[in-house]
């Protein structure tokens, strides 16, 4: 009997990968097929990029419970340092991409010293300040070219022999691209440190007093977070092919946190599936002008009415209520 229990949760957890396991292989697969079905590839590209940025708040708010107002600083930076790279230094497409990356880890860095020691709506308030100063100091930057942003940013050929220019072809490496950034964030929440994040999450003080060194953990996570929304930034610019304040933007941030919301918090694809039902909106409901805003909330409001753990929250509980 006493095996029995101790065995029924850790069989419970294997089952739950395994169900991830297989819902990667679907989403990848699904992914894969894309340019076969005639869908708009830089719809999807562009909600890919948006999907990575949202899995990496997700990682932050929905695992290590720290809400940050101000993660759209991470996507933009990387952006307009790999546009820089791109246009100005003539980088290749995969060195852009580092330095991109390198910059939000940076930032994250010099960020995460600052907030990390707050918590909740403090937490939350140094996060959105900081990235307010970033959006008026690329306001004013000269590489950053104020409002205009930086046009016209050169594809390449990555490697030397991808063709980014060619839609398949950046298709497919913004896919790459983005499952490799989804399996980092798999493999933390489903590691010890993930577990200790969220420990964290549920019971701060409790995780103090088995020793942990909480403001380490969460130090962690905050850059581990800003460098996967980095790496979203810098795979944006090839799809846009532009950098530009919008990206560092308070309402950019707000935009991601309502993607993990609707999506679900704290599940592993739900940011995912929150990330394009935003994109959709915004890219068919365009028609309707500055009502798009106004739609989005009543819809926004259905959703937290309707399904308060967010689609895939709502989903994954009642299969487990079912068993």
């Amino acid at each position: 009997m006493t095996t029995l229990t101790e065995d029924t949760p850790r069989s419970s957890d294997n089952r739950a990968i395994g169900d991830e396991m297989i819902g990667f292989i679907v989403m990848a697969v699904l992914l894969a097929i894309v340019p076969l079905t005639g869908i708009y590839p830089f719809f999807v590209m562009q909600g890919l990029c948006f999907a990575l940025m949202a899995c990496a708040f997700n990682l932050l708010v929905g695992y290590g419970g720290l809400l940050s107002f101000g993660h759209a600083m991470f996507l933009g930076t990387a952006g307009y340092c790999s546009a820089h790279a791109l246009k100005v230094w003539g980088l290749p497409p995969e060195l852009g991409i580092v330095v991109g990356v390198i910059a939000a880890a940076g930032l994250g860095i010099v960020t995460g010293v600052v907030a990390i020691r707050r918590q909740g709506i403090y937490f939350a308030m140094i996060t959105l300040a900081l990235s307010q100063l970033l959006y008026f100091i690329y306001l004013q930057a000269p590489f950053t070219h104020g409002e205009d942003g930086i046009q016209g940013i050169p594809q390449g050929k990555m490697f030397g022999f991808l063709d980014l220019s060619d839609p398949i072809t950046l298709y497919y490496v913004i896919m790459f691209g983005f499952l490799f950034g989804f399996l980092v964030i798999y493999r933390v929440i489903n590691s010890p440190f993930g577990e200790v994040l969220k420990s964290i999450r549920e019971n701060e003080q409790r995780a103090i007093s088995l020793g942990y060194k909480t403001d380490h953990y969460k130090f962690m996570a905050y850059v581990l977070s800003g460098t996967l929304a980095g790496l979203a930034g810098s795979l944006k610019v090839f799809v846009a092919q532009n950098a530009s304040l919008t990206d560092v933007h308070w309402t950019m941030s707000g935009e991601i946190v309502l993607m993990t919301l609707v999506g679900g918090l704290g599940t592993v694809f739900g940011p995912v599936v929150g990330a394009f039902v935003i994109i959709a909106m915004q890219q068919y409901l365009a028609g309707f002008g500055q009502w798009v805003t106004v739609i989005q909330g009543a819809i926004f409001v259905v959703c937290v009415l309707t399904f308060r753990r967010g689609v895939i929250g709502e989903i994954a509980h009642y299969f487990k209520r079912s068993l």
